[in-house]
C-alpha cells in the first residue's frame, strides 16, 4: 500500500470505517510512514473537530494534530446526521469539492501517506448529482473496502466490489471488521466465501483482519 492517497469506504453505514481507518493508519505508521487520516465530509458533526478524526487519533495513539484543529483533515462539516447532499440542503449550503481537494493536497505535501475515510458506502450522494463513487473515480484513488460478518454482508460486499470492477477502481484491500461476530457460523462462512471471491476475481486484493479495537 505505497499509494500516496488511499480512500476507505464501507459496504454500508456503521460498518466500522472509522475504526478500520485508524487501525490501518496505525499499521502504516508502525512501518515508518508519516501517515495522516482525513475525513472528507463529516455529517452529524457536534464538535469543533471531527468525531471520526478523534477516533483515528485515539487508535493511532497520538493526540490531535494542528491539521485537525485547523480543519484540514475535515474540510466539510455538517451538523445533520444524514447523507451529505441532504445534510447540506438542510443547512442551505453545498459540499465544496474544491475545498476537499485543496485540503488533501496540503496533507499530501506534509505527509508520506493520506488515508481518507468516506461517508457511508460508495453510492452515497455527496451532492445531488455526485456520489462517493464519482469522487473516487475522478480522483483515481485506490480503495480499501470495509466489510463485516453481519447477516447480509456478503451481498453488500459483492455489490461494492462489483461496482469497483465495473468502474475500473483498484481495490487494495478488503478489511474484515469482526466487531459484530456474535454468530461464529456466519462469521466464519462469510470469511471463507469472501476470500474465495477475492481469489477468483480480485487476486491482488489484500485481506485485512480487524478485530475488536480497544482505544487506550
Amino acid at each position: 500500500m505505497d499509494d500516496k492517497v488511499i480512500f476507505v469506504t464501507g459496504i454500508d453505514t456503521n460498518v466500522g470505517k472509522s475504526y478500520a481507518t485508524g487501525y490501518i493508519a496505525k499499521l502504516r505508521a508502525s512501518e515508518g510512514k508519516r501517515v495522516v487520516t482525513q475525513k472528507f465530509v463529516q455529517t452529524g458533526a457536534s464538535s469543533a473537530v471531527s468525531e471520526d478524526i478523534e477516533i483515528h487519533r485515539a487508535i493511532m495513539g497520538v493526540g490531535l494534530l494542528p491539521e485537525d484543529t485547523d480543519g484540514t483533515t475535515c474540510p466539510v462539516r455538517l451538523t445533520y446526521p444524514a447523507s451529505p447532499h441532504l445534510a447540506a440542503k438542510l443547512e442551505d449550503t453545498s459540499v465544496d469539492m474544491a475545498a476537499i481537494d485543496r485540503a488533501t493536497e496540503r496533507l499530501k505535501r506534509r505527509f508520506d501517506q493520506v488515508i481518507i475515510e468516506g461517508a457511508g458506502g460508495l453510492f452515497v450522494p455527496i451532492t445531488p448529482d455526485f456520489t462517493t463513487l464519482d469522487y473516487v473515480k475522478t480522483r483515481m484513488l485506490p480503495l480499501i473496502v470495509v466489510s463485516s460478518p453481519r447477516l447480509g454482508s456478503i451481498n453488500h460486499t459483492l455489490l461494492t466490489l462489483e461496482a469497483c470492477r465495473f468502474n475500473g477502481i483498484r481495490v487494495l484491500a478488503l478489511a474484515y471488521n469482526r466487531f459484530d461476530s456474535s454468530n461464529p457460523t456466519i462469521c466464519n462462512d462469510t470469511e471463507i466465501y469472501l476470500k474465495s471471491y477475492l481469489a477468483t476475481h480480485l487476486p491482488t486484493t489484500e485481506w485485512i483482519d480487524i478485530y475488536t479495537i480497544v482505544i487506550r
